[in-house]
């Protein structure tokens, strides 16, 4: 492929997603922004809401639909990447991808939302009580963690879950090497910002700050989706229990993920299978100390480490939910689409200290 720069067009532009997304965007050598959608915000400057970018993009400002269905018109080939909402996203890029359709444009979508994470509406439907936004479109995209899935055979792809990225690194190896039985357990923190820019009594830092507390046990609606990928990337049906926690930082997930080995196993061993299931993967590191969120915070990276006893083994998880688990995926996903080194633009390391 020449290095001629890809343009890019950000949908859903005014959300902690979207922020990182216009970062990481400005620090990727092969990619142009086009246009980043807001249709409740459009004409305003992006630097009103993400003050930190304005000294890369000082005069950019929000687009409508209209304006972004008009551009992917006149674009031959371009990357779309939408951050818009669950319940919003599908019909938003269905929009879209029917503008470009009838200029004989070729966009390639990227979502981070969950409206095609599910291989049926139906599916989709039973988690998330809606109705689908455009079911035509669903067998258009495919869903896997990146490390996880190594050819694409769809024109567009859907990033799993922030919860979902956490626990489907640390399971999937477990399943796809027959080290445990197909019942697992998963607990999760994760930082404010995967709640969204809006606050809430959850939310809101006063409520969450020097406070940890459990919310939707056994109920979250990232559990259904866990087993759905963990189940095509292993080959292995399991049952998982997942009970996710508010944290009191802002960003970050720690995910611990618990089994019962089918052969007894120790520490070194299940290490040493670790780092053979994500030999050559650069963004997953299997680390021998137990992983901390500030080892990956703002970076793409996740750690592992793991524990054995010989009948329970579990594994520890840390990424950044903004970067691994959403914008840095996507990006991640964008490069393998476009025939780009997976690690274009991606490499920084965490920020050590947020």
């Amino acid at each position: 492929m020449s290095d001629a720069k890809i343009p890019v067009i950000v949908l859903g532009g005014t959300g902690y997603v979207s922020g990182e997304l216009l970062r990481l965007i400005a620090g990727h050598p092969r990619l142009e922004l086009k246009a980043i959608l807001s249709d409740s915000q459009p004409g305003e400057p992006v630097a009103k809401f993400f003050a930190h970018l304005a000294p890369i993009y000082p005069e950019l400002k929000f687009s409508s639909l209209d304006e972004v269905k008009q551009l992917v018109g006149t674009l031959p080939t371009s990357a779309i990447i939408s951050a818009a909402p669950h319940g919003v996203a599908a019909k938003l890029i269905d929009d879209v991808l029917t503008a470009a359709e009838a200029k004989g444009t070729k966009p390639r979508v990227i979502d981070i939302s969950a409206d095609y994470r599910y291989s049926t509406a139906s599916a989709y439907e039973a988690v998330y009580k809606h109705a689908h936004g455009a079911p035509n479109r669903i067998a258009q995209f495919s869903c896997a963690v990146p490390e996880h899935l190594d050819k694409i055979t769809t024109p567009h792809v859907a990033h799993p879950g922030c919860f979902a990225t956490a626990v489907l690194l640390s399971s999937v190896p477990l399943l796809s090497l027959g080290l445990v039985e197909p019942r697992l357990f998963a607990a999760g923190i994760t930082g404010s910002t995967g709640s969204g820019r809006t606050p809430s009594a959850g939310t809101h830092h006063p409520q969450r700050h020097s406070d940890l507390y459990a919310y939707n046990p056994l109920s979250h609606r990232h559990t259904p989706e866990i087993a759905a990928l963990a189940q095509v990337a292993s080959q292995v049906k399991a049952e998982f229990s997942f009970v996710p926690h508010s944290g009191p930082f802002a960003r970050g997930i720690h995910v611990t993920v618990q089994a019962k080995a089918l052969k007894p196993i120790k520490t070194p061993e299940l290490l040493e299978a670790l780092k053979g299931f994500y030999a050559g993967r650069t963004f997953v590191r299997v680390v021998g100390e137990m992983p901390h969120v500030k080892d990956v915070a703002a970076s793409n990276y996740a750690f592992l480490s793991a524990a054995a006893n010989g009948e329970s083994v579990a594994v520890m998880c840390a990424i950044d939910n903004l970067v691994k688990g959403a914008a840095g995926g996507a990006m991640q996903w964008l490069n393998r689409v476009f025939d780009l080194d997976e690690t274009t633009g991606l490499t920084t390391p965490a920020a050590g200290w947020t």
